[in-house]
Formats: structure tokens, sequence, C-alpha cells
């Protein structure tokens, strides 16, 4: 069943009487319970394109539709703080705070309903994705790198959204880790029905994703 889908989505810097297209007339759905990965080379546009199907900017032309209903009548804000979670290369945790204090700060933020005991709920998900509730109990800039990506896996599961998006979310880590996180993705996937959306540079990422799209020129299509 079709989550999300873009609709003619086009995305340009105007310079002068010209448009410079970083994303022309793109059409894609994506699917609840599979993971996906986009490609591209650097400077193809897919950060902007993750940035308009997370409404942090707005699209120049088209539609990002929810089960249907475009995002700009949701709210983007709104459709921000309920309807995904996003997870950034560089964490974007707060510092001052431990690892559970991170993840119970999103719960707070959202107006899903959640569980009436959100803490042992934190906790709970902080143990599922590998942290225990004595690192959890630690300030998250006293952990490790790969340790700090999962708290923000956490975070961004702790808001019970459909939609994961992750933009180059292994790009700090070394391979072993890498591979430790991609694995929880898979399994937000598979296991949970999580629509997981993640930009990679990475070939290795992509060929363990459901599907996998290719920015270019544009455009962005399937991976053949």
């Amino acid at each position: 069943m079709t989550l999300l889908e873009t609709k003619n989505l086009s995305y340009y810097y105007q310079d002068g009487e010209k448009r410079r297209f970083i994303l022309k007339d793109t059409n894609v759905t994506f699917e609840q319970g599979k993971f996906y990965t986009i490609l591209g080379q650097s400077g193809s546009g897919k950060t902007t394109f993750l940035s308009l199907i997370s409404a942090l900017d707005a699209p120049k032309e088209g539609q990002v539709l929810l089960r249907g209903q475009d995002i700009a009548k949701i709210g983007y804000e709104k459709y921000r703080r309920d309807e995904i979670s996003i997870i950034f290369q560089s964490y974007n945790l707060v510092p001052y705070l431990t690892a559970v204090e991170n993840v119970l700060v999103a719960m707070s933020i959202t107006d899903n309903e959640l569980p009436s005991d959100n803490k042992e709920i934190a906790y709970n998900l902080l143990d599922y994705i590998g942290i225990t509730k004595e690192k959890a109990n630690r300030l998250v800039n006293q952990l490790s790198g790969g340790e700090q990506q999962r708290v923000a896996i956490a975070r961004a599961l702790a808001t019970n959204v459909d939609i994961i998006l992750a933009d180059e979310p292994t790009g700090n880590l070394d391979e072993g880790m890498e591979q430790e996180i991609v694995d929880i993705f898979k399994s937000l996937a598979k296991e949970h029905g999580k629509c997981v959306i993640v930009v990679t540079h990475s070939n290795e990422i992509a060929k363990q994703s459901d599907e996998i799209l290719y920015l270019q020129k544009g455009e962005l299509k399937p991976y053949e």
C-alpha cells in the first residue's frame, strides 16, 4: 500500500531568466514495510529530495502526498511532528541531556498517542537498538559515534511514526557499526512495518535495501 508519494515534484533555483533544476517532475511512491535507499553523486540533489519529503523545504512545483493527502494541507509543522522522523548524519542530539532524556524530549513533542509510562518505553527502545540502561543514563557526548546514532534512531522511533527518513546516517561510522545500523533499518521495515528511506553514497548499503532509487540530472528513477 502506498504511504508516501510525490507528484510532478520539482525544485529549482532561479538564475536570471533561467531555472536551474535540482529535481524535475519527480514521481515516485514509497510503501509501508519497505527499506528504500537513494543513491546519486555528490550534489545531485539527494538531500534536497529528502528535505522536500520531510517538509524541511517546500517544492517549487508539484506535491508530496501522505496517504493521498498533500502535506501542505496537513501542515508542514504537524507533518514533521506527527508523521515522520528524521535521522541525521551528525545525530543532532541535545549534548547536555542523557540518552534517555533525548528520547523523552521527542516523545513530549508529538501529538501521537503514546503509552503512559514514557520513561520505561524510552529505556525499552534504547535497549532494543543496543543501548543498555547504564549507557542510557549517560550524557550523549560521553557515548561513541555509533552509540549516538543508535540513540538518534531510538528517538526517531519514540514518536510512533510510520516513516523514518535518514540522511547519510552511517557516514561517520566504521564498516562494522555501519552494518549494525543497516540491520536495524531492515528490521524496522520488515518486522515493524516502517517505511524507511535512506539517502546514502554507499552501494553496499543500497544492495541490502528492498528498492534502490538513483538521482541523476534531476530525475529520480529505479536503479538499474
